[in-house]
């Protein structure tokens, strides 16, 4: 029986049997017990499937990574300590020191500065490309040890659309996979691998988990991308495993390769694991996905309207509204709705931004995005501070730059608080 995404929400990846709870338990414990040591050696020889220590693999965190698998559409799925965690390991399980790869420039600062300065240390360069640029010049880009593609479906936090479609064909046609950071969109207004994506990451700290309780990451394999036509490329995927007596992941674990690895070398090895009592946290979250991602966006929508028409804004982005550039690639997208972030500047200087964030009465100012309460940022004066005015530029992030989250409040309450601290300026 195929499920519709709101049912998967509720029953996806646990499924309860006689006697057993109803809701996902928390099994909150590092060690397995086995009865012979043949059965353990076997684990560790990737022989069998099962648990024998939390670092590798737990019941809680498969559950919960094998329904957002499946609301993604994916094959196979891993939870990780965070987001960035979860891009990291993306790249690092297909890149190694001497690679390369290409990414988006309108990324999440703490991803571009992971990307281009902390990855640099490892040996793997990053390429940071406009997603708007033509075909040629994006192509360019590309180099004989790329190994893969990066963009975000909604940029975090320019609210710019990637077109997927584009640049999944752009990197298939050089031989690397597209991963995808859906984070903003979630599964429920966007599932990239219908238009040609391989991966897909999250930061499930934020709609998934949807009330700041946790933070956490997944990545997401479609199992679509064949590693073995591009072996050359992926010998970390398509040649022997020395710490696993010569396994090679395609032969043995088929279009699993690259799920397989991720648990068996990278999280064994530098262990960014989600904690159990997490992935119940986030269990209750994705229970109410689906009904949360419409609130926002219904509220989102309202509220991009009414700052569109505020005279003490300058622009707005948000690709629901008919005026906006992004409007055509969002009704290919994300017809049904996008996200509840919302980029715009105001009329004024950096100081009056600043002053009208302190103006608001429930609206918080906050590091975070994307949960239940609806908060505020200054990219340029808070998450992407450590960016240089060049690097801000490169990554598309104006000066005047707002990052407004809408909740799921009543919209005339968020409406009246950004109305009151605007008459302030």
């Amino acid at each position: 029986m195929k499920k519709n995404l709101e049912t998967l929400c509720i029953h996806g990846g646990y499924k309860p049997q006689k006697g057993e709870p109803q809701q996902m338990p928390i099994i909150q414990s590092t060690t397995f017990k086995y009865d012979t040591s043949e059965q353990m050696a076997r684990l560790f020889d990737l022989q069998d499937s099962g648990y024998f220590y939390t670092r590798l693999a737990n019941p809680s965190c498969d559950n919960v990574a094998k329904k957002i698998a499946a609301l993604e559409g994916g094959i196979g799925g891993l939870l990780t300590s965070s987001g960035q965690a979860a891009n990291f390991y993306a790249v690092f399980n297909i890149c190694e020191a001497g690679d390369h790869f290409i990414t988006s420039n309108n990324i999440y600062g703490g991803t571009f500065n992971l990307f281009g300065v902390t990855m640099k240390k490892l040996g793997i360069e990053c390429t940071f490309i406009d997603p708007e640029w033509d075909d040629d010049q994006i192509e360019a880009a590309f180099r004989p040890n790329t190994k893969c593609f990066f963009g975000e479906t909604i940029s975090n936090p320019g609210c710019q659309v990637l077109d997927i479609e584009r640049f999944a064909k752009m990197a298939h046609k050089h031989g690397v996979p597209l991963i995808v950071d859906n984070t903003f969109a979630t599964p429920i207004n966007c599932r990239p691998f219908e238009w040609g994506c391989d991966i897909v990451t999250h930061s499930t700290t934020k709609y998934m988990d949807g009330h700041s309780a946790q933070v956490g990451g997944v990545i997401v394999d479609s199992g679509n991308f064949d590693w073995d036509t591009h072996a050359e490329k992926f010998p970390g995927l398509t040649t022997p495993d020395a710490s696993y007596h010569g396994l090679t992941y395609t032969k043995a674990f088929g279009k699993l390769a690259y799920s397989t690895k991720l648990v068996s070398q990278l999280m064994r090895d530098l262990g960014s694991m989600s904690a159990p009592m997490n992935a119940y946290i986030l269990n209750l979250g994705l229970e109410t996905l689906a009904l949360r991602m419409r609130q926002h966006c219904a509220n989102a929508q309202k509220v991009a309207e009414w700052l569109e028409k505020n005279p003490k804004v300058e622009w707005v982005n948000y690709c629901g509204l008919p005026s906006n550039k992004y409007y055509l690639l969002g009704q290919k997208y994300l017809p049904d709705g996008s996200c509840g972030v919302i980029a715009f500047g105001l009329k004024g200087t950096r100081e009056e931004a600043n002053r009208f964030m302190d103006g608001l009465e429930f609206i918080s100012i906050a590091t975070h995005v994307a949960d239940a309460r609806t908060c505020v940022l200054h990219p340029a004066s808070h998450t992407h501070r450590q960016l240089s005015e060049e690097q801000l530029r490169e990554a598309g992030i104006a000066a005047d730059l707002i990052r407004l989250s809408i909740g799921i409040e009543n919209v005339d309450d968020i409406i009246e608080d950004l109305e009151q601290a605007l008459k302030k300026i």
